[in-house]
């Protein structure tokens, strides 16, 4: 039964996967989609069930507001920092599985959405391989919202009819990567990568190499939506340099096309531009 297809409040806030922990005496775990990290940002069914958990296990990007609320008994940190420590999925795959066989309630948390590069269809296949019960709840992809909180539209009528979310950061024990920057260049629509700050310099020459104007605007948002956003602006030619000097560091995603033009154009009247402004909207 889907929430829309409930025919009360009470099966609103039961699912089918709620519905399977109660029969089998295994806990649900949910694949939380935390947001870009503004806890405003967060929806109010991801603020429920973080409330109810028994266990939260959380990666590093749902943003320093959003873990702060949440005790720290009932918090554990299964995150990876590009760079830094690093908790293997392995371990994350069996932690979801064993606490939910121990009866426990278990929010997966994620920056973004789950599914937007996440890695919750795989942890989702590995729960349903394992006969835990799991459901998916929907965030708003940092993919989308970065941009958007910068003055970015990734489509605009005038600049862009389409757009691409790429990884910056793939499977490192592929053999070769899966992005083919050239069919990427030929589109002519925006290009978004997220974690893709550390090989910025290698897919900017792809793309070049692949016919891209070097004046191509380009803009890097790092932290979107938290009290220390950043962003610097450039051309594919320039915006290698333009992260230097402003020392963007991740997470950060990348907008590549017409459309990052459009924040200087705007930036003047963007009340969210600082989230550090009590009186902007990201505040």
């Amino acid at each position: 039964m889907s929430e829309d297809a409930a025919g009360s409040a009470g099966d609103r806030d039961r699912g089918p996967a709620d519905d399977a922990s109660h029969d089998d005496e295994v806990g649900t775990v949910f694949l939380v989609g935390s947001g870009p990290g503004d806890p405003d940002l967060l929806t109010v069914k991801a603020a429920r069930l973080i409330e109810e958990a028994d266990v939260v296990l959380h990666d590093k990007l749902p943003g320093p507001e959003i873990l702060g609320e949440i005790p720290e008994s009932k918090r554990e940190d299964v995150g990876k920092r590009a760079g830094g420590e690093w908790t293997p999925q392995e371990y994350t795959n069996r932690r979801m599985v064993e606490l939910a066989r121990e009866g426990k309630r278990v929010v997966r948390l994620k920056g973004g959405d789950p599914f937007v590069f996440g890695r919750g269809g795989e942890e989702a296949e590995h729960l349903a391989e394992a006969g835990v019960p799991f459901e998916v709840v929907p965030g708003i992809t940092s993919a989308v919202a970065g941009p958007a909180v910068a003055g970015i539209p990734v489509t605009h009528r005038d600049h862009a009819s389409s757009v691409s979310f790429v990884t910056g950061h793939e499977d490192p024990t592929k053999e070769e990567s899966a992005v083919d920057w050239d069919a990427l260049a030929a589109t002519g629509g925006t290009i978004v990568v997220l974690m893709g700050v550390g090989k910025l310099p290698a897919y900017v020459a792809e793309l070049r190499e692949a016919g891209m104007d070097p004046e191509t605007p380009v803009a890097l948002v790092e932290r979107a939506t938290w009290p220390d956003m950043r962003v610097a602006t450039g051309t594919l030619e320039t915006i290698v340099d333009a992260r230097d000097e402003a020392g963007i560091e991740p997470p950060a995603i990348t907008v590549i096309g017409e459309v990052a033009a459009t924040r200087e154009r705007v930036i003047a009247f963007l009340r969210n531009a600082d989230p550090t402004d009590p009186g902007g909207d990201g505040a």
